[in-house]
């Protein structure tokens, strides 16, 4: 996926919780908080889910969540087509 169509597909999805994958095969589940030119903000949802990363994630007050640069990001979905 380009930059650009990932870009696009984080502003459509934003607010809405996702499943993003990275060019290192990591999934990331939560809700899009944030879209720049250069990253998306994701606030993971719950503690379960191991496959975020963890940058930052625990601590409070972390406002947008973690940054994922657009450029890695190779698809977004919605969670809610495979979660219930």
């Amino acid at each position: 996926m380009n930059q650009s169509d990932a870009y696009n597909l984080c502003c459509k999805y934003q607010g809405r919780k996702v499943i993003i994958t990275d060019n290192r095969g990591r999934r990331h589940i939560g809700r899009i908080t944030k879209v720049d030119n250069r990253k998306v903000w994701i606030m993971p949802d719950d503690v379960g889910s191991y496959g975020i990363g963890f940058w930052g994630y625990g601590r409070p007050g972390i406002g947008f969540g973690y940054g994922i640069a657009l450029g890695v990001i190779t698809g977004i979905v919605l969670s809610s087509l495979f979660l219930f």
